[in-house]
């Protein structure tokens, strides 16, 4: 929806999980969307040297998320969160549900 303004496809992808998510690492987002991560890796370093996303170190994981400090981050945000208002529900429950710990041994699905 977006990739004609932002210039590529990825960014988009980048920024619409970024969004549904509040964090996120290159290879998480490669693996959702299923593509390369070296476009994904590309577009994070971009955004971040542009001052949108921030990075920190978590172990050995480079986690990155919105930089709040970014002059248009209220209306990047409302524009994201419109967009991802037009993906398909199952895409948007599945990017939207951020499951981390594994679910307990024995319990019903």
């Amino acid at each position: 929806m977006l990739e004609s303004i932002l210039g590529s496809l990825n960014c988009e992808r980048v920024l619409v999980y970024l969004i549904a998510r509040n964090e996120g690492y290159a290879r998480g987002i490669a693996r959702f969307f299923e593509t390369s991560l070296g476009p994904v890796q590309k577009q994070l370093e971009k955004l971040e040297a542009g001052g949108v996303l921030f990075s920190r170190l978590v172990g050995r994981t480079r986690l990155y998320a919105f930089n709040p400090r970014y002059p248009f981050f209220q209306e990047l945000r409302g524009l994201l969160e419109k967009v991802l208002s037009f993906y398909p529900e199952e895409m948007r429950e599945e990017l939207l549900m951020n499951r981390r710990r594994p679910r307990r041994r024995g319990k019903p699905l």
